[in-house]
């Protein structure tokens, strides 16, 4: 079958399209033909190589989330499963290939009306905007900052904000055709890339969730009210400077909050909750998934260029 790897770190002509063996599901696991695969933010960081550090080596398959059709199942593994349009998270591998296998607990049979790539935009994302507000303890009447709004998580959290009656959803983008869009999906402010966004932006935020990173972090800790709650779901433009933290101590008497959210934290049975809670309601048209372009699996780089380029909005989904 074929699938992509990474040759070599660096930039997306390191991915590399290779025929290898059909995954055989072991016992606790199922095998999906894959109809679409999520392309996400950590597929970047992990291609670059700035996750080595973890186990990542070279020749990694890449991809964390797809949709399709169950084709066999593993030992202990209910037979029923067969045939079934689902969800799944492979780990953080496994994805980019027309099969996958995936532990039948990360698995998700999808409702009628959601397609594969719609389900593969939301199923990571909506989980992480989800829980990253309930870690930011955020509550109706609070002013909201998503920093890096126009990707998958952004675009969930955006909306989730909103209709938890945020006072103000401010975001973070790169132009304003995407701060359009962005209000569009329930957004009151549209602020650049540091964080301005002239006199009638709020000046300051009770919770700020931060899908960044990188070296201009510090500048929105400086943007937190007192008692301001700050969550970092991700690292997409790299670390933050080694004395970010010093900011926080600068502003000791603002009573300060800073932390970071991985999804692999919450307990599998509640992330899959909520993760069919929002496809139930995706699917009847409530919240809003946005697929920026479906290619074809052949074509991984190219959409790895164009999320290095800044280019994409919400997500983009591969199809074998």
């Amino acid at each position: 079958m074929k699938a992509v790897v990474i040759r070599t770190f660096g930039d997306p002509d390191g991915l590399e399209v290779v025929d290898v063996p059909v995954p055989v599901p072991a016992p606790g696991q199922v095998r999906i033909a894959t109809e679409a695969i999520g392309v996400g933010g950590v597929d970047a960081v992990i291609r670059r190589g700035t996750l080595a550090s973890y186990g990542f080596r070279e020749g990694h398959l890449l991809g964390s989330e797809v949709a399709g059709r169950v084709a066999a199942v593993g030992e202990g593994v209910d037979a029923s499963w067969i045939g079934r349009r689902v969800w799944a998270f492979t780990g953080l591998s496994g994805g980019y290939a027309e099969q996958a296998v995936a532990a039948v607990e990360d698995v998700l049979a999808l409702p009628g009306g959601l397609s594969g790539a719609d389900a593969v935009t939301l199923g990571g994302s909506g989980v992480v905007a989800h829980f990253a507000l309930e870690r930011a303890r955020f509550t109706s009447g609070e002013t909201v900052l998503v920093r890096g709004a126009a990707g998958s998580i952004g675009i969930t959290a955006v909306q989730l904000a909103a209709r938890g009656g945020a006072s103000a959803v401010a975001v973070t983008t790169s132009s304003a055709e995407r701060g359009a869009r962005l209000r569009d999906l329930g957004a009151t402010h549209v602020l650049d890339r540091s964080g301005e966004g002239g006199p009638e932006a709020p000046a300051g935020f009770d919770v700020v969730i931060d899908v960044v990173g990188g070296p201009r972090l510090p500048l929105f800790l400086d943007k937190l009210n007192p008692n301001g709650r700050y969550v970092a779901v991700g690292v997409v433009d790299g670390q933050p400077p080694a004395d970010f933290g010093m900011r926080l101590m600068d502003a000791f008497r603002r009573s300060l909050s800073f932390a970071t959210f991985s999804s692999d934290t919450v307990p599998g049975p509640d992330r899959q909750a909520v993760r069919s809670s929002q496809f139930a309601d995706a699917a009847r048209g409530g919240l809003r998934t946005v697929v920026h372009e479906v290619l074809p699996l052949d074509q991984a780089a190219l959409a790895h260029r164009a999320m290095d380029a800044g280019k994409v909005f919400g997500r983009v989904v591969l199809a074998p």
